[in-house]
Parts: C-alpha cells; sequence; structure tokens
C-alpha cells in the first residue's frame, strides 16, 4: 500500500504510554451497578463472538438498573496531534486519507462531512461506550464520535487471525481502520440511529442481531467504498493488498471466529456477517464507489 503522500489527520487522541487503564496502573474502579468483573466477561464475549461490546455493557447496565458510574482517579489528557511514532503515522496517514475521501463524497452529496476522533491507546481505555479494551478489537462509539484503536489488534490480526501477511498487512490494516470510519459516516447519514430504534423494537435477540449484521456490512461497503476512490486519486493500491483485505474480512467473519472460539456456529448470534458476506461487500464498494451501491438495509438477501 502506498501511504506516503497520504494528509496525516490531526483528529489522533494519543493515550497509549500511561493513559490507558490497567488493573495496577490505576483503573477507575466502578461505584454503579455494573462491575469490574461483569465489563472484562461481557469484553471477552464481545471479542469471542464479534460483538461490539458497547452493546453487551450497554445490556447489561439496563439489566441492572442504568449505566455504571466510575470514580477516576487523575490522569493526564491523551496528546492530541499526528503521532511521531512509525504505527502513529501509519494510522494518521489512513485517516487522513479517510478525511478526504468522504469529505468529497460528501461535498457532491452537498453534505458537509464532519471526522471522528481516534483514540490510541494500549491496554484498556474508558470511553463514551464504556471500557475500550484490547481484547475487544477495534470498534466506534456514536456517543463521542471516536474511534477506539489498541493497535495491537494489528499484531493480532497477522499472527492470531492470519488475517494477513507481509507488507500487504498494511492494507488489510488500513480497511479495518475504514470500516470503523465507515460507522462513523453511517453516524453522519443517521443510519446508526434508525437501526437503534429498530432493534429497541425488534421481537428477539435474533431480530436484533440481524439488523446489526446489516450495519456491519454496509460498514465492510463503505471501506470498500474509501479503497476505490483513494485507488483513483492517489493509486495507492499495490499488488496483492485488496486479496489481503478480503483476506482479512474473511478472518473476522462471524462464522469464522465462532468456530475458532467455540467449535461450532450459531447463526442467530451472528453481529458482524459471515466471511463470504463480508468480502463480496467490501467488493461491492470497492468496484462501485458510491453509498447507493452499500445499501445493506433494504437489500432482500445479503
Amino acid at each position: 500500500m502506498r501511504w506516503d503522500d497520504f494528509r496525516r489527520s490531526d483528529n489522533i487522541e494519543d493515550d497509549r504510554d500511561g493513559g490507558g487503564i490497567g488493573l495496577p496502573g490505576g483503573i477507575g474502579m466502578p461505584v454503579g451497578p455494573v462491575g469490574i468483573g461483569t465489563v472484562l466477561v461481557l469484553g471477552l464475549i464481545g471479542w469471542a463472538l464479534g460483538i461490539d461490546p458497547g452493546i453487551l455493557i450497554g445490556g447489561a447496565e439496563i439489566l441492572h438498573g442504568g449505566p455504571a458510574s466510575y470514580q477516576q482517579p487523575y490522569r493526564p489528557a491523551p496528546r492530541t496531534g499526528v503521532p511521531r511514532d512509525p504505527t502513529g503515522q501509519f494510522v494518521a496517514a489512513v485517516l487522513g486519507n479517510t478525511e478526504d475521501v468522504w469529505t468529497q463524497i460528501f461535498q457532491d452529496l452537498g453534505r458537509v462531512y464532519r471526522p471522528p476522533r481516534l483514540r490510541l491507546y494500549a491496554g484498556s481505555e474508558p470511553g463514551g461506550c464504556g471500557f475500550a479494551n484490547a481484547a475487544m478489537g477495534p470498534f466506534y462509539c456514536p456517543r463521542d464520535r471516536r474511534i477506539y484503536l489498541d493497535t495491537s489488534f494489528f499484531r493480532d490480526l497477522q499472527i492470531r487471525f492470519r488475517g494477513c501477511s507481509g507488507r500487504a498487512c498494511e492494507f488489510a490494516q488500513a480497511y479495518v481502520i475504514a470500516h470503523e470510519v465507515g460507522h462513523h459516516v453511517q453516524n453522519l447519514l443517521g443510519v446508526l440511529a434508525k437501526v437503534e430504534a429498530a432493534q429497541h423494537a425488534a421481537a428477539s435477540r435474533a431480530a436484533a442481531n440481524r439488523l446489526q449484521v446489516r450495519v456491519e456490512l454496509q460498514a465492510d461497503c463503505f471501506a470498500g467504498v474509501w479503497a476505490h476512490h483513494s485507488d483513483a486519486r492517489w493509486r495507492s493500491i499495490e499488488p496483492g493488498d485488496v486479496a489481503a483485505a478480503l483476506q482479512t474480512a474473511a478472518a473476522i467473519g462471524d462464522d469464522r471466529l465462532q468456530r475458532r472460539t467455540q467449535g461450532y456456529v450459531v447463526p442467530d448470534a451472528f453481529t458482524h456477517g459471515t466471511s463470504e458476506q463480508r468480502q463480496r461487500w467490501f467488493s461491492v464498494g470497492f468496484r462501485q464507489g458510491t453509498i447507493a451501491a452499500c445499501d445493506t438495509m433494504s437489500a432482500a438477501s445479503l
């Protein structure tokens, strides 16, 4: 992946060296109804099933009578701006490129694109959707419009999930960031609010999960839209890059993750889509390069 010419975004909050929270390092102990043990267990379940941990934790808070409040020890504010280390530079470059691509797409639609902030952390981190934890993988929080990323996930992607190898991992990593930016695009377009309302009205958890799958597949498609426009303008994609992104999409499909963690597949528990679905919708976005092509919400069949 050629990213040297990408503009570096300064919408980065770097909390990797001491701002993160871990048990001896000063975790903010909950004084509300959901304990830290519950949070950690739900985080592990979320990682295993590919579920946004905020959804699980939020559900637990509702069952326990409301959100937990946390008494945090003093912690310095994260550094803001473009990080200087190679990994931080890469993340800032990819985020900056997504900003340039989506700004133009929104402008063509007569709209204004307001980019998200991206929080880099190590270990675990408090945020607008509860605790971010490295085991959860990257996620987007619509409440504070932030992407949370522990970059150790990039190593897990290559080693644990075997989602990419060699230099092509850069584009696979960029796809992961672009997927989370895709959720921000959904937030700006009002998709997330509509789906959340529909999920609250759903007759069962399985029905709510099916709606979540459509959300995730659309974010995959939006990642493909980003890749389409980035390559058209910056010639950023090298041979093997798209194959690496598709390999990554397959590696983090619900069916493959469930089979890896529990030995069998439970389709009603899918929240992100199968490996085949994730690959297919990224490819749709990459080929067509339009928001309209990513209408997973009304698609009769996914």
